[in-house]
């Protein structure tokens, strides 16, 4: 008889064996989830990064829709599980000896809806998904999908966008990212400016460092503070202070 598959109640418990309150406490302030910040009600038990990514590996049979139900809790750190879940789903559907073109695209939907319904909504949920989820699927697609998140209301899914093409500039390919970026030059929202500038930092020292400065060379003038600082961070000295003068 074959052992039954995992629950996300089953999930919940084991992040709540281990939960810590006054982390919780820590936790809710550095995710900014007072009134008005940008994780405004969001909840948190109090599970750090690595006890969390110990529990998804216990938990990596979790069928999709216990994922899915993981996605819909209201306490963050069952969230972040289930995206590590979701990864490690992912790059076993991407390998040459388990390669599953329609899990991956079950994966892609369900990471998707859950973005676009708000569930993916701090900016840690976005960094450990995006480039591993949306990112490879689309390496050798066409890539219209980043565009339309990148032009959506959502604070969210315009960091989503962002940071699946961090895949593209680890493959090499810079193109998506620097179209992504001028684009969403004056958007202003904190979250989005450091996304910005780092991915265009990470162009700079993973693609070439010539794509940055001309892309600088354009637009410096226009990006922000926070964009401009950290997209020049890696840059020698004199050319920093040239470009953020500018």
């Amino acid at each position: 008889m074959a052992a039954a598959l995992p629950t996300a109640a089953e999930v919940h418990a084991a992040l709540a064996e281990v939960a810590d309150p006054a982390d919780a406490i820590h936790l809710q302030r550095f995710f900014k989830t007072g009134s008005g910040e940008y994780g405004e009600g969001d909840i948190f038990i109090g599970v750090r990064v690595p006890v969390t990514r110990s529990i998804a590996k216990r938990f990596a049979a979790l069928p999709l829709d216990e994922i899915d139900a993981l996605l819909n809790s209201s306490v963050h750190e069952d969230r972040l599980v289930a995206l590590i879940i979701l990864n490690a789903g992912f790059d076993k559907a991407t390998k040459p000896r388990t390669l599953d073109i329609g899990a991956q695209a079950a994966m892609v939907e369900l990471y998707l809806a859950a973005v676009r319904r708000g569930r993916v909504n701090n900016w840690d949920l976005v960094d450990v998904s995006a480039e591993n989820i949306i990112g490879p699927w689309l390496l050798d697609r066409p890539r219209d999908l980043v565009f339309e998140l990148a032009r959506a209301d959502s604070l969210w899914e315009r960091r989503v966008a962002l940071l699946t093409t961090f895949a593209f500039i680890k493959a090499g390919d810079a193109s998506t990212t620097l179209e992504v970026c001028e684009r969403l030059l004056d958007d202003r929202r904190d979250l989005i400016q450091k996304a910005l500038g780092w991915m265009l930092r990470e162009v700079g020292k993973r693609v070439d460092e010539r794509l940055l400065t001309g892309f600088l060379d354009k637009h410096a003038a226009q990006m922000g503070r926070t964009a401009l600082s950290y997209a020049t961070e890696r840059l020698d000295p004199a050319l920093r202070v040239h470009y953020r003068g500018r």
